[in-house]
Formats: C-alpha cells, structure tokens, sequence
C-alpha cells in the first residue's frame, strides 16, 4: 500500500519541528515545502560559566522538497537553492564544529536516473583549513511508490529515519 504523500510530508513535518525552527514561505519556484533550521551550541566549562573548557557549535539546515517526481536537471535545481540559501547562513568562528546542508525529496515515484544521480551527490567546504569547521551536503530521496529511500555517502542517517518513518505510518 502505497503512503499518500502529502501525510508524508505532515509526519517529516512534526518529526522536524521537535527539534527544529520551521519555514514555510520560502520565495522560490521550486517544489519546497519548508526549511528547517537547528542550532546546538555545547558547553563545558570549570565551576563558574566564565572558565570555559570547550564549546562546540553544530548546525544544520534542511530543505525539504516534493513532488510527484523529478528530474535529475530538478534536483539539481533544488540542490543549488539549498547551497546558494544555505551557505550564507554559515557563520563559522574558533568554536564552529559543522554547519551542514541537508536536502530531501519525497516522491510518488522515483526512476533510476534520479536515484543514481541523488547518490552521486556531493559538496563539501571547510573553513580555515578546516580549524574553523565545515560544512556537508546530506541528500537523501523517499519513493513512496516502493517505499525506498537512496542517500548519498554524506546522508547515509537519513535511510534509518526515513525507514522509522514508514513504519510509523503503517
């Protein structure tokens, strides 16, 4: 039995909104249903908050895109939103970890082409040789059709989420 897609996209929606802030009128022709924003920022410091011993700051930004399907010349389309909104929105400094981009589709049914060229997807900076953090791409894509999830290298913990996801739903 085949997920009905916009219930798919309510259920990454309330998975995304316990943990993230959520936009949803985002200025573009492409099929983007919300971004999502994460900060964490860890702290450990020694007896008073001003002895600091480490900080760490990890972000992410994700961009979740559907339709009934796409093109590899679509995802590529939606992939250079997602860096040209997201890149800007690093602002990496001494105690920076990782800001990464993450990029989903979620379709009624994939063709091989595109799975191939999700797969195949890649992008990685780091900043001041890496000392002041980096930034990935995370890309993964959900058929509901044959409920099968591709990731790329990158994005390989979106398969397990999305596969909870399915069996939520059923």
């Amino acid at each position: 039995m085949q997920i009905d897609r916009a219930t798919f996209i309510e259920v990454l929606k309330d998975a995304y909104s316990a943990y993230y802030d959520l936009t949803e009128d985002v200025d573009t022709e492409l099929p983007l249903v919300f971004r999502a924003d994460y900060k964490n920022l860890d702290e450990h410091f020694w007896f008073v908050k001003s002895a600091k011993v480490w900080v760490n700051e990890k972000n992410e930004h994700a961009y979740l895109f559907s339709a009934p399907s796409f093109d590899e010349e679509t995802v590529r389309a939606c992939v250079d939103f997602a860096l040209s909104d997201g890149l800007p929105r690093v602002k990496p400094h001494k105690d920076h970890q990782c800001t990464n981009i993450k990029v989903v589709f979620v379709a009624d049914r994939a063709d091989d082409g595109v799975r191939k060229a999700v797969k195949k997807l890649s992008f990685t900076k780091n900043y001041r040789f890496g000392l002041w953090g980096f930034t990935n791409l995370l890309a993964g894509m959900v058929d509901l059709e044959s409920k099968k999830t591709v990731t790329n290298a990158a994005g390989h913990e979106l398969a397990p989420f999305f596969k909870k996801l399915f069996a939520v739903r059923e």
